[in-house]
């Protein structure tokens, strides 16, 4: 009976989501993806120094 309660809750709060459009998906979805491949340039640039100090050293 609870189980039950449980999801009928759910599908009212459901309802009341304010969900985004898709001019507001695309947007936040570029900022992602471009952000990671900032950090991915970022980490790539990071290791390269690293690995080239190891070498350095040895």
């Amino acid at each position: 009976m609870r189980l039950f309660r449980f999801f009928k809750a759910v599908g009212q709060e459901m309802k009341q989501v304010s969900w985004p459009g898709v001019k507001q998906t695309r947007h936040d979805t570029g900022t992602v993806v471009g952000i990671s491949v900032l950090f991915a340039i970022f980490f790539a640039i990071v290791d390269w120094i690293v690995q080239f100090g190891l070498k350095f050293i040895s």
